[in-house]
């Protein structure tokens, strides 16, 4: 019989200060340190910096008589009655407990019999949660609570609790005390207790010991709405340490050469002159800026933000074109092999009539006809190459790459921008494009994207035909499918999207499965075609390509079709759960219908009864169809933590910090960053550490 012993603890240092691993603290260890790291917590300063999310109010007990609904709140009463009820087989604790002012009911649908048991008659018990309307009166639904004989065991807080970040093995009582002994450790540190010049009192150490231990003298209701003098330091320290990191990047990448590309005019000139429609006043503006970087002798860093179809990819193709007929390389990477393939396709349109050949790199491609081309490559013979991002990770040699444009640059962050400067020709860094078809208002440009120059194409080419959105209720499904039918039957393509909140591939493409068999049940007489995200490449490139055919009427699709699908017939999207889509992702994919000359439309499908929330982005939807303006609503109803959807490599989280209701910070603070990296370099080193990490990442100060 073999036994397990835990993991033997390294020594620690002595003694355990703020630069130690956090597993050293009192009750941590090895597993814990493992469990905190996925929070981005390494070190015991680390800790210190993990700021709580919100503060809740557990100093005072409401009278269950003044309870309302919609409202979180602290109850203190006796267990007059507890049982274990069954619906089917799900079991329910029911405890109903009373005060002198009237009796709440706590539902917990979790439970063991150790919990069950303490739930006796009599007893005292104190709970925290959210209050709801039920069916026989007030009640909560799986509170915070304690148990005791007595009301004076079960005293109320001393002050305002603050809620963390958690993740899957850590409670955010454990974490309250591990950043408990990391500020007793902080104690008198010289680096947090040092003024930076800049910025208001108080010192960053005060701030933090008044963030995490919220005293009960404290303006609850400034701590509360993030409006309090720590708060507002804790702050502009974020927004600097990222203005730094971002501004830091910039510099370094600008200290290299890069190659002259000065024949953009030119390149416009004979690239119009081969394409089937003139360049719009954006696109021959943003050209134009792009003219200028080229002409300097340190690399371009550009993002080109445009709406769904407003033509960045032609303006990229007059760069390629200008660096080709310099005599250098360029190559453009695209998130999807879907994507790559079909701005493969456009370039080799427009710049093969002008002698270039476009060169396509993908995982698809058999053995021989990816050494031709990585050979093609690397002797200079193929002057524009066309690939997803693994072009950058994968042993492909460039002969001579003076520029790179990469689309979709919320797949792309600041590491792969960083790994490209490596990529020129005999110690030249190529030129960056960044284009996204994903507007970022421009609050969040100016944190996110501190290291780019930005341009905007706000202007769509004529004859794109607007496209009309509505909202239908679920239980209008069989009156749409009749009406998608007819539509299909006089000539016309509908794409039909399934979507679920939860981030399973595997989910998503059983909706899909069963929609599509239910349509094909309703409409036997169309030719009905399937994508999701777990069919193989080649399956999913044979049904668009049927449907780019038109040799299927309705594509039944997950949202692997958001973003690069252009089928100009195609003049119907109907999207499923609309309600439970952010409005950047609704936009995406309304992008992709209304792209030829027939008037198309968009029905969003929704659940009822609609939330608030839900309700806003519908009507948002219906009402406008400038991306924009969109963008610029989905910050305000969902927040940037939300709209960047997950953390982008290289992009750094904000913990307090809001590029939304802070923005007014941001100008004095770029001004100081770059003050900081003039005349103070340590100390900017030691911001960028203390709320970024690892400064060696991102580049030398």
């Amino acid at each position: 019989m073999s036994t397990r012993t835990a993991p033997a603890l390294k020594k620690p240092p002595t003694p355990v200060g703020l630069g130690s691993a956090v597993q050293y603290l009192r009750g941590a260890g090895p597993y814990l340190g493992g469990v905190l790291q996925g929070l981005g917590v390494e070190t015991v300063q680390d800790l210190l910096f993990h700021l709580p999310l919100r503060y809740e109010d557990r100093r005072q007990a409401t009278p269950i008589g003044l309870l309302r609904g919609g409202e979180d709140a602290l109850v203190l009463a006796r267990i007059s009655a507890a049982a274990v009820s069954f619906t089917g087989k799900r079991r329910t604790l029911r405890v109903a407990i009373e005060d002198a002012s009237g009796s709440l009911l706590l539902r917990f649908f979790h439970f063991n019999e150790q919990q069950r048991g303490a739930m006796l008659v009599g007893r005292w018990l104190r709970a925290y949660g959210a209050v709801r309307g039920g069916a026989g009166g007030m009640e909560m639904v799986h509170p915070e609570y304690r148990v005791a004989e007595r009301a004076e065991d079960l005293p109320t807080e001393a002050r305002l609790t603050p809620i963390y970040p958690l993740t899957a093995g850590l409670s955010q009582a454990k974490l309250r005390s591990l950043i408990e002994q990391a500020l007793e450790l902080a104690g008198h540190d010289r680096n947090l207790l040092s003024g930076l010049p800049g910025l208001p009192l108080p010192d960053t150490l005060s701030a933090l010991k008044l963030i995490h231990r919220p005293e009960a003298d404290s303006d609850a209701r400034l701590l509360m709405a993030v409006q309090h003098p720590a708060q507002g330091r804790l702050v502009r320290e974020e927004l600097l340490a990222h203005q730094l990191c971002m501004r830091l990047l910039r510099r370094q990448l600008k200290t290299r050469p890069a190659p002259l590309l000065p024949a953009l005019d030119q390149a416009h000139a004979a690239l119009q002159a081969v394409l089937p429609f003139r360049l719009t006043g954006a696109q021959r503006r943003v050209v134009g800026e792009i003219a200028k970087d080229l002409v300097q002798p340190r690399p371009m860093l550009r993002l080109v933000q445009g709406d769904v179809g407003s033509g960045k990819t032609v303006v990229a193709a007059v760069a390629l074109l200008a660096a080709a007929r310099a005599g250098y390389q360029a190559a453009l990477m695209a998130p999807t092999e879907l994507l790559a393939e079909q701005h493969a396709v456009n370039l080799a349109a427009w710049l093969e009539p002008l002698g270039l050949r476009v060169a396509f790199l993908a995982g698809k491609l058999k053995k021989s006809q990816k050494d031709a081309a990585l050979a093609a490559i690397a002797s200079g013979a193929v002057a524009v190459v066309v690939g997803t991002h693994a072009m950058f990770q994968q042993s492909v040699a460039f002969a001579k790459l003076a520029l790179v444009v990469v689309d979709e640059q919320h797949r792309f962050g600041v590491q792969q921008r960083l790994a490209l400067r490596d990529k020129g020709p005999a110690g030249l860094s190529p030129h960056q494009l960044i284009m996204s078809a994903t507007p970022i208002p421009r609050t969040l440009a100016q944190t996110l994207y501190a290291d780019l120059d930005v341009s905007v194409i706000d202007e769509l080419p004529p004859g794109r035909t607007p496209i009309t959105t509505v909202a239908l209720a679920n239980e209008r499904r069989p009156e749409l499918t009749a009406r998608i039918g007819e539509a299909c039957r006089h000539g016309k393509q509908v794409y039909w999207v399934c979507t679920l909140i939860e981030d399973s591939d595997e989910l998503e493409a059983q909706a899909a499965e069963t929609t599509a068999a239910q349509l094909r049940a309703a409409l036997p007489d169309l030719h009905i075609g399937l994508v999701h995200g777990r069919m193989k490449p080649a399956e999913k490139e044979a049904q668009m390509a049927a449907f780019k055919a038109s040799q299927t009427q309705l594509l039944v699709a997950t949202t692997v079709i958001e973003v690069g699908v252009d089928v100009p017939n195609a003049s119907i999207m109907v999207i499923e759960n609309a309600e439970r889509l952010g409005l950047a992702q609704l936009h995406q994919l309304r992008g992709r219908v209304g792209r030829g000359a027939v008037e198309s439309q968009c029905v969003l499908l929704y659940q009822p009864p609609l939330g608030q929330l839900g309700r806003a982005r519908l009507d948002t939807l219906r009402r406008t169809t400038d991306g924009f303006e969109i963008a610029q609503k989905d910050l305000e109803l969902r927040g940037p933590g939300e709209l960047l959807g997950r953390r982008q490599t290289g992009v750094i989280g904000l913990r307090l910090a809001d590029p939304q209701r802070d923005a007014p910070l941001i100008p004095e603070l770029q001004q100081l960053a770059d003050q900081w990296l003039d005349s103070k370099p340590e100390l900017a080193r030691l911001l960028i550490r203390r709320w970024v990490g690892d400064v060696e990442k991102y580049a030398q100060v």
